[in-house]
Order: C-alpha cells, then sequence, then structure tokens
C-alpha cells in the first residue's frame, strides 16, 4: 500500500539522478543565501559548481547543532521572513532552542511525507488516528495531524496527558491508530487494566511510535499489552521533523525519504562515510527545504545502513532502529535535554555548589528525571523550610527552561561523586 508509488518505488538510477539534480539546487540555495554555509563552503575550497556526483557530497563540510544556536534565531533561514509560514524549535544546551522555519512549500512537502508514513505503516482513510504527541513548538503532533488529514483519515488531535480521558476517547470514539512516545503507550496499556478494560473493548489495530529510544523488548511489550502493530518512525526537527524515515510493517528498518533526504553513516570520531551495515552516527543532507536548507547535519544517533531490498517493494535505503547517541544528550518523554542546560539554571543560584548529577528512570513506562544537586555548607545547615523553598525555587526553573517535569533533590556538599576526568553528569537507569 502505497501512498506515491512513483517516489518510493523508484528504480534506484533514476533516483540517484532526481537526488544529484535536487542536491545542486539546495548547494546553491545555502550558498547564495545562508552567510554560515558560504563561509564554510569556502573555507572547505568549495562550491556549487564543483559538485559533480553524489560521491562529492562527502568533500562538503557539516553542519552541528551549535551551528543553528550561533546563528539564532533567523540566520540559518535562506529565505526572508515573509516567506516563512510556520516556527517550530527545539531545546537546546543553554537556553537557546534550535529554530527552524517552514515556506509554504516546506509544509506541503513534510504533510506529503508524513501521508507517505501513515500510508507505509498500514493507516488508510478509514482509521481513526489518536494523536497523542505534544502540539506546539514540538514537532510531532502538527506532522501526524497534517499527514493524516492529507490521506483523508480522521484525526483527534488530544495531545499528551489525562490518560484516563485518553483512554475514554480511545473506547468511546472507536480510534483505530494510536500516535505517541513508545513510554507513554505503555502507560496508556497500564491505565487501560486499570480502568477495567481489555485491548478487545478498543478498536485500536497499530501504533506508530517515536521521539524517544525503544527496544524490541519494549515494542513486544506494547503490542502484546495492546494487542496492535507497533511500529518505528524517526525524524529530527531540524531536518523537518517526523516523517525523515519509519519502519513498514515487515519491521525490518525504517525507509528513509531518499527523494528529499540524503542520508550517510559516518564514523562519529574521524567522519569517515561508513559502508551499508556499520554502525556509525547518522548524518542528513535536505533535498527540497526551503527555509531551512540543512547540508551534512551531524544528528547524534548511532545507527547503520541498511541497503537489501524490502518485501514491501519500496526501494528507498533504510536505517536500522537507533541504538544510542554520540553526545550527552538526553531524550525524556521526547523532549530533548542536555546537560548543560541544568548546569546554566543551577549555576543561577548562589546557595548551590556547581556539582550535580541528573538520575534517569522509566517508572511505570514513564520517564522520569531527577536533578541531584549539592547546596552550599550553611545552606545545608539552614532550616527545612529554607531548603523546601529553594528546591521548588530551583524546580520551577529548570522545569521552565526544559519543559517538562523534574524532580529536585538537594543533597549534602562533597556528597555526588568527583571525577579526575569528565564528570559523571548522568545516571540513566532506563532498560529500554
Amino acid at each position: 500500500m502505497y501512498w506515491n508509488e512513483k517516489y518510493e518505488c523508484m528504480p534506484r538510477d533514476e533516483l540517484k539522478e532526481l537526488q544529484l539534480s535536487r542536491l545542486k539546487n539546495t548547494l546553491e540555495r545555502a550558498f547564495y543565501n545562508v552567510p554560515h554555509y558560504r563561509r564554510v563552503m569556502q573555507n572547505a575550497g568549495f562550491e556549487p559548481g564543483d559538485l559533480k556526483s553524489l560521491e562529492d557530497l562527502k568533500y562538503l563540510p557539516f553542519t552541528y547543532k551549535k551551528d543553528l544556536r550561533e546563528n539564532y534565531p533567523y540566520g540559518m533561514f535562506a529565505v526572508p521572513l515573509s516567506e516563512v509560514v510556520r516556527i517550530h524549535s527545539s531545546s537546546g544546551t543553554t537556553g537557546k532552542p534550535t529554530v527552524v522555519g517552514y515556506t509554504r512549500s516546506d509544509i506541503n512537502v513534510w504533510t506529503e511525507l508524513m501521508a507517505r508514513s501513515l500510508m507505509t505503516a498500514g493507516i488508510q482513510k478509514n482509521d481513526v488516528i489518536q494523536n497523542a504527541y505534544g502540539y506546539g513548538l514540538f514537532t510531532g503532533g502538527l506532522g501526524f495531524h497534517y499527514g493524516a488529514e492529507k490521506i483523508g483519515a480522521t484525526i483527534i488531535p488530544i495531545s499528551g496527558g489525562n490518560t484516563k480521558r485518553q483512554v475514554m476517547i480511545m473506547k468511546d470514539y472507536g480510534t483505530t491508530v494510536l500516535t505517541c512516545t513508545p513510554s507513554y503507550a505503555l502507560h496508556i496499556s497500564e491505565v487501560i487494566e486499570e480502568m477495567g478494560l481489555k485491548p478487545e473493548d478498543l478498536n485500536l489495530r497499530i501504533g506508530v511510535f517515536g521521539a524517544e529510544p525503544w527496544s524490541e523488548n519494549m515494542r513486544r511489550e506494547i503490542e502484546g499489552r495492546l494487542k496492535i502493530t507497533a511500529l518505528d518512525i524517526y525524524g529530527l526537527s531540524e531536518i523537518i521533523g517526523p516523517g525523515v524515515a519509519i519502519e513498514c510493517p515487515h519491521k525490518n528498518g525504517l525507509h528513509v525519504q531518499e527523494d528529499h533526504f540524503l542520508v550517510e553513516v559516518i564514523d562519529p570520531k574521524t567522519g569517515d562515510v561508513l559502508p551499508p551495515g556499520e554502525k556509525g552516527e547518522l548524518v542528513f543532507t535536505s533535498l527540497t527545504k526551503e527555509a531551512l536548507p540543512i547540508i551534512r547535519y551531524r544528528t547524534g544517533d548511532i545507527s547503520r545502513l541498511i541497503a537489501e531490498p524490502c518485501a514491501c517493494g519500496r526501494t528507498s535505503v533504510k536505517i536500522g532502529r537507533i541504538e544510542g547517541r554520540t553526545d550527552d544528550m538526553l531524550i525524556i518523554r521526547g523532549v530533548n535535554v542536555f546537560p548543560s542546560q541544568i548546569e546554566h539554571v543551577l549555576l543561577q543560584f548562589g546557595e548551590t555548589e556547581p556539582h550535580y548529577q541528573l538520575v534517569v528512570d522509566r517508572v511505570d513506562h514513564l520517564d522520569v528525571l531527577e536533578v541531584h544537586v549539592e547546596v552550599s555548607e550553611k545552606m545545608f545547615f539552614d532550616d527545612v523550610r529554607s531548603l523546601e523553598i529553594l528546591s521548588k525555587k530551583i524546580q520551577n526553573e529548570i522545569e521552565t527552561t526544559l519543559g517538562i517535569s523534574v524532580k529536585v533533590k538537594l543533597v549534602e556538599p562533597k556528597t555526588i561523586e568527583r571525577s579526575e576526568g569528565k564528570a559523571k553528569r548522568i545516571i540513566d537507569k532506563r532498560k529500554i
């Protein structure tokens, strides 16, 4: 079942010709309209006319998240703001988000890719999709929303939270497809049981889950509890949002939308391009984006390319399940969290020491972040009420910065382990 069979099943030779043509256009757009790209290309001794084949991509410099932050907010845009119809953003390491702009054409492309993605997952016009991804600056909610409307399915824009109400609506409205993070899907399954319901009482048949790492074991758990087919979807706001790649029901890797994105896997230490099958860092180049062309963007996500043909008939290369990160970024309930963000907040408080740890755990299938921070000697031996007030102030400031709920635990001075090398900021107890 295809949404756009011409592109989804395009012969590889034709696809490469299309990619080369679109890549040339993208390089020209970036070079002549984005000072950052013009500067880094010239420093590398490369101009758009030097591109003769797709293999020449390796001579272009990488783009990093810091490049988007350093050009905050609109410095990476290739069009004037008057042509930007939508802005999304994701968190940055010091409170400055990465800003993503979309022209009308970009929105149409994203909608097309999400329509393809939903059809790839086996979702059809007569489905009722309960979209429990967040709406707002996060790209997840609106990405799924537009794709569902494109294929003519019924969309319930419920967003996250209020889980008992989610289950009630799921049952009463006849939901057939659930879209959310995998951890939230497991939490929903528990609430269904708590409410005295069984999967047989619902019409669910498919779940499309992403925005955080999850394992095959978690897939089996979700499928067993909800009696559905659970599929993985991949995307980043910097690239376009969800819909960059998705699994088909054969569950043998995520199909990349290669007519719109070039994907590479590199050695994260050397930057060398790796062949299919070898594990490394995913790097994406956009081929059709107007407002924010992105060239060789280092995602930090660890995966591999799967070049073998798929039984579904799609000819695109696939990527394996995301297996980890190359940096210290955490993904908590679909939100990117960097230790330096929290450090930035803590340094605003004179009553705390610059020593902290982030303890991440999964409780009832939901991610929980607890921040342990040392307080000054004087503050620690102050009255309990003062400590409670400080803890609440820190919690509120961190939650405002991250956009997710956290717990704060004030600890005695010199109790957090010191290191002669890189400080161990993260204790991740999750088992995905």
